[in-house]
């Protein structure tokens, strides 16, 4: 090292410094260690996905919810989505370039082959369509908008499955739009068959339950109720009608349908129709059974209460009735 200069005091200072400088660089470069590890602090600290989860279009689930946002710009890619449920919802923020979403219902056997999608009331930013035998059929169309409580069903030709294609529309401005609609997926095996029966958005059951029917539909209905019909009215538009009942007594109910209002302290909920079936007010105590589709109540058998009696106690007596139903 070459001899320092200057007065014998700095060069005593100097000499000091270079003889220290190991020393120092020690906790100089801790401190940049540590300011690393600072830096990787934010990431560290994010949430961890929940156990199942992953990217949109890869997930086992029965819902999804996305947005075109999120794409990359100058992208082609058409984004995959699974469910694989029978029932579920889906909703597409931003529409951006297209959707294809597989509907692959996890089941052991492949009876579920009908379909039935309900667009949100605010349906807009894309059209969807369904494929068959690799040509796309329109079903929904933001131009025409989504009609209030328009259901609409359709077969499926494979059994692994359908396969619907979302194309949004083109955007002038970035307000927010949403596609968002619900689905469920059906067995068409037979007019008979009991998934059918309880699909009344695919055919009502207009004519009266026969007693085998009756029975077998207290047992197997998403809700069973004692009632009276306070008012019918009905939508052409729409082809439906609504039943208005006021509830003596809820035996079983999926969900809160029908509920104890308040101030009268009554339970009251409405049912669901075609307006093919022409449903009249009638008066006198009915059993009204039916299912729940995308949160509504649909009518299947409505006997009046006393006809229901008969029929189940005579069914009981012989030992054939299917299941135990609560008569006090």
């Amino acid at each position: 090292m070459a001899a320092l200069r200057g007065p014998p005091g700095l060069q005593a200072l100097l000499q000091a410094l270079l003889a220290a400088l190991p020393a120092l660089l020690l906790p100089l470069q801790a401190l940049l260690a540590l300011l690393a590890l600072l830096a990787l602090l934010p990431a560290l600290l994010l949430p961890l996905p929940p156990a199942g989860a992953s990217r949109p279009g890869s997930a086992d689930r029965c819902s999804w919810r996305g947005s075109g946002l999120s794409w990359e710009p100058r992208s082609r890619a058409v984004e995959q989505v699974h469910l694989r449920c029978t029932v579920g919802s889906l909703e597409w923020m931003y529409p951006a370039r297209a959707l294809r979403v597989l509907l692959e219902p996890n089941l052991a056997s492949a009876q579920h082959t009908m379909v039935c999608i309900k667009p949100a009331s605010d349906f807009q930013g894309a059209s969807i369509y369904v494929e068959r035998a690799g040509q796309l059929h329109l079903v929904v169309s933001e131009a025409e908008g989504a009609r209030p409580r328009h259901v609409s069903c359709f077969s499926a030709h494979s059994p692994r499955g359908v396969a619907l294609f979302l194309q949004a529309s083109p955007q002038r401005d970035i307000s927010r739009r949403t596609a968002s609609f619900q689905y469920e997926l059906l067995s068409n095996q037979s007019a008979a068959g009991p998934d059918l029966k309880k699909m009344a958005l695919a055919e009502a059951m207009c004519r009266p339950c026969d007693n085998m029917e009756l029975l077998m539909a207290i047992c197997s209905s998403d809700f069973v109720l004692k009632g009276s019909i306070q008012s019918v009215s009905h939508d052409p538009e729409n082809h439906m009608s609504q039943v208005d009942v006021r509830v003596q007594k809820v035996y079983r109910q999926k969900n809160q349908i029908f509920q104890q209002e308040e101030g009268s302290g009554e339970w009251r909920g409405p049912i669901q129709t075609l307006l093919q079936c022409k449903v009249k007010k009638g008066g006198g105590d009915f059993l009204f059974t039916g299912n729940e589709h995308f949160g509504e109540a649909w009518l299947g058998c409505a006997p009046r209460f006393k006809d229901f009696m008969l029929v189940y106690q005579a069914a009981r007596e012989r030992g054939a009735n299917p299941c135990e139903f609560e008569l006090n």
